[in-house]
């Protein structure tokens, strides 16, 4: 089992930048794949960001290219969300995610994902 606990949202102004932390509950030796998925208002779970694990890979939905980038502290066992120049249409719920039985494949799918944190809520006021 692995519990993840997000942190870092808040209400912040567009062109503003937020850091979000997700630590995960215990050694990260198992997890495969870190991600970050959000949910505006009315709208359903969509993909953010993803590391993997053990090699760094980042991938990146298009929506927040150049302008959020993701990382790890593998001995913190904890994933961060670096957003900068921050937009409306970035309010959402965030979500982090760890993908443990999975390895390989495409990680913007979240039924590939086996825990969730709560999330944390971000507002970006125009």
């Amino acid at each position: 089992q692995v519990q993840l606990v997000e942190s870092g949202g808040g209400l912040v102004q567009a062109g503003d930048s937020l850091r979000l932390s997700c630590a995960a509950s215990r050694r990260t030796f198992s997890i495969n794949t870190m991600g970050w998925f959000r949910q505006a208002p009315g709208k359903e779970r969509e993909f953010v960001t993803a590391i993997s694990w053990s090699g760094g890979s980042t991938f990146y939905a298009d929506s927040v290219k150049g302008r959020f980038t993701i990382s790890r502290n593998i001995a913190g066992n904890t994933v961060y969300l670096q957003m900068n120049s921050l937009r409306p249409e970035d309010t959402a719920v965030y979500y982090c995610a760890a993908r443990v039985f999975t390895s390989g494949g495409d990680p913007a799918i979240q039924t590939s994902y086996d825990y969730w944190g709560r999330g944390t809520q971000v507002t970006v006021s125009s």
